[in-house]
């Protein structure tokens, strides 16, 4: 009977963990992100998504655990334990919120698809604001990450972008 639970137990923790993309648009390495912070992975790995729509959604189920008041950024926990940041835009954090509407709160549970913030896409352009969105995993130790689908179009909440292994 134990040995049950310990099969159990080793399937979970070998089990893949899928994220989904956060916006319909081109998926790109971190790397060809026009930003040294994120280029660089200073904030952790991940993939960036190049926005064709202005609804960024949750890239799988879990808690809302961080919503920045500038609304540019949202960190989430999934029950397992992956801690991820959603970072919208690049220098975002200079507009002060203007142009991002919350559409959940912090501590919310949300399922992976939902859309969470919306930003006034015209809004952007007339700024110049470069709009890549990144997706960065922030406890990736605890992980192996894979990253898929660079260079391709995706689908929010539908296309895996990245894989992860305990």
């Amino acid at each position: 009977m134990f040995q049950l639970f310990k099969k159990k137990a080793a399937l979970e923790e070998s089990a893949v963990l899928a994220l989904a993309a956060v916006a319909d648009g081109r998926c790109i390495p971190l790397e060809e992100v026009n930003d040294p912070v994120f280029s660089g992975k200073a904030l952790g790995d991940g993939v960036a998504i190049v926005p064709e729509d202005c609804v960024i959604a949750a890239p799988c189920d879990g808690t809302v655990s961080m919503l920045a008041e500038t609304l540019h950024a949202f960190g989430m926990t999934r029950e397992d334990g992956l801690e991820l940041m959603v970072h919208i835009g690049i220098d975002t954090v200079a507009l002060k919120g203007e142009g991002f509407e919350a559409l959940v709160s912090q501590g919310a549970s949300v399922k992976k698809g939902d859309p969470l913030i919306r930003f006034d896409a015209a809004l952007m352009r007339e700024k110049g604001i470069d709009m890549t969105t990144m997706l960065i995993l922030l406890n990736p130790a605890q992980y192996q990450p894979k990253m898929l689908a660079g260079g391709q179009q995706v689908k929010k909440g539908a296309d895996t972008v990245i894989e992860c292994s305990r």
